[in-house]
Formats: structure tokens, sequence, C-alpha cells
């Protein structure tokens, strides 16, 4: 699957506004068909450079296999219109929470859609270890596309 986003490309910088010192609100991402089968999708995001290991920005599952996209700014709400439902991430919130390293440094940003041969039946508001647990052994194809930000000094 092919993962992208209108708002940036592939290893570039992600725009302000998708960070805690704009908006803060997700960029809209698109996608390709996923492989026959799938039956849900899941997107995880997180910046692998934060100091203290591994920091999830963003955790989106149970989303219907017929989904190609989500949109900008997609609501904290724990379910989504449409179906899906959002997880916790690192800053203690129900879902996106923008890039915000530590002022100048540069951390990249992945975000990875999985496609699913069943949907996880997670209640709303799992976190990162619940998700990538019931996403173990039910992957069938995933999509990355990771971002870059730098806070200014």
């Amino acid at each position: 699957m092919n993962l992208t986003s209108p708002a940036f490309a592939a290893d570039a910088a992600i725009p302000q506004r998708f960070t805690c010192d704009g908006e803060d609100i997700s960029p809209p991402l698109s996608w390709s068909d996923p492989p026959e089968g799938t039956r849900a999708l899941a997107l995880v995001m997180d910046d692998s450079d934060a100091p203290g290991g591994t920091f999830t920005h963003w955790l989106v599952y149970d989303l219907p296999a017929e989904a190609r996209s989500l949109p900008e700014g997609v609501p904290a709400g724990r379910e989504l219109p449409g179906g899906g439902k959002q997880g916790e991430n690192d800053f203690g919130r129900t879902g996106y929470g923008g890039p915000c390293p530590p002022r100048g440094e540069q951390h990249r940003y992945r975000f990875t859609l999985y496609a699913l041969d069943a949907p996880l039946g997670l209640p709303p508001g799992a976190g990162r270890a619940a998700v990538l647990e019931a996403i173990a052994g039910h992957a069938l194809a995933r999509g990355v596309l990771t971002g870059t930000y730098r806070r200014g000094e």
C-alpha cells in the first residue's frame, strides 16, 4: 500500500500547522487499495527519535476497509464519523497530537497504515501496546509515510 499526504512529501518537512507550533491538527492522508481480504485498517503515528524512546502521536484503528483517506483535522473524539476509533497518544489525549520535538532538534515522524484481516475490536481510547499487540498476526500489508519537523531555537 502506498501512503501519501498532499500536505508534505515523503521524508520532507511536515508543515508547521500540523504541529504543536501551529494549529496542531492532523494532516490529510490517503492510500492506495489494500490487498484482498482486508477487513479493517489501523494507523500508528510515532516519533522514534524522542529522547525517552518511541513516542506515540496518533492511533486510529478499526477504520472501514473501504476507506482510502483521512481528512485534514480529524476531530479528537474517541470514535470517528463513518467508522473507526482513536486511541490515547503519549500526550495522554485521545486523537492526534502533532510533532513537538525539543527545540533545535529535527525528528522523524512515521505514519504507518496497516491493512488487517479483522477489526482489532479494542474499545476507543486504547493505548499503543494494546493496539500493536492486536495488530500482530493480522497485518496483510502496510504503508509508511515519514515526515520531519524541527522547532526553532
